[in-house]
C-alpha cells in the first residue's frame, strides 16, 4: 500500500490510508492540541480543540483532525488566524464549565483565552467522553455513561456496576482533564453504595 502524500504546516508528510490528520501530524512530530483523544480509543471529535484548516483543490474548510481522514495532496494548517480564533472561543466556552482545569488553563495561556468571557456554568465536566469510552472500549465494564442530551447531558456512574467494578479499577480517573470524574464517583459512592467506602 503506497503512502498518501500531503502537507502539514509547510512540511511534506506521508501517511497510510485509514490514518487521520491528527495521526499523521503526531507521526511527523507536529503538535495539534486535544482533550477528548486517546490512542486506545476510537476517535470521538467531541472537544473540537483539534480543529485545523484543510485546503483541498483551492477550497478551504475547517475540520476536526482526530476524525478527518488523510487525503492525497491536501494542505493542512494547524495554526492560522481562523484556527486560533476558533480554538480560543472553544477554550473559553469550556472554561465556563471547568475554569480550574490544568489542561484548559495551559491552553488558555497559549491561545490568549479569557477565563471569564462566558457566564459560569460550573458543572466541571466538559463532556470529552474519555471516561465513558475508556470504560466501555478498554476495560469493557460499562460502569459510567452519558445521561440526558444536549445542554443537559451529564456523566453518571451506573451504581449497580460501579459498586462492583470501580473501587479496584479507576483506570479512567487519570484521563479526566477536569477532575470532575473523581468527584462524581465519590458522590455516587456515598449515595448509592456507602458500605464500599
Amino acid at each position: 500500500m503506497s503512502d498518501i502524500q500531503f502537507e502539514i504546516d509547510g512540511i511534506k508528510v506521508a501517511a497510510k490510508e485509514g490514518m487521520t490528520v491528527l495521526d499523521a501530524a503526531r507521526q511527523a512530530g507536529i503538535h495539534i492540541p486535544t482533550l477528548c483523544h486517546h490512542e486506545k480509543l476510537e476517535p470521538f471529535g467531541g472537544c473540537r480543540i483539534c480543529i485545523v484548516e484543510v485546503e483541498v483543490k483551492g477550497w478551504t474548510k475547517l475540520v476536526v483532525s482526530c476524525v478527518y481522514p488523510v487525503e492525497k495532496n491536501i494542505i493542512v494548517r494547524t495554526r492560522s488566524e481562523k484556527v486560533d480564533r476558533i480554538r480560543k472561543t472553544i477554550i473559553e466556552l469550556l472554561m465556563a464549565h471547568a475554569p480550574d482545569s490544568p489542561d484548559l488553563v495551559t491552553l488558555a495561556k497559549e491561545y490568549g483565552a479569557q477565563r471569564d468571557r462566558y457566564e459560569k456554568d460550573p458543572s466541571f465536566c466538559i463532556h470529552c467522553g474519555l471516561c465513558v469510552r475508556y470504560c466501555a472500549e478498554v476495560t469493557k465494564k460499562n460502569a459510567i455513561g452519558f445521561v440526558d442530551r444536549g445542554i443537559n447531558k451529564e456523566i453518571s456512574f451506573v451504581p449497580q456496576i460501579a459498586a462492583i467494578e470501580c473501587n479496584d479499577c479507576k483506570e479512567c480517573f487519570p484521563l479526566c482533564p477536569t477532575s470532575y470524574l473523581q468527584a462524581a464517583f465519590v458522590l455516587t459512592q456515598s449515595l448509592s453504595f456507602p458500605s464500599s467506602s
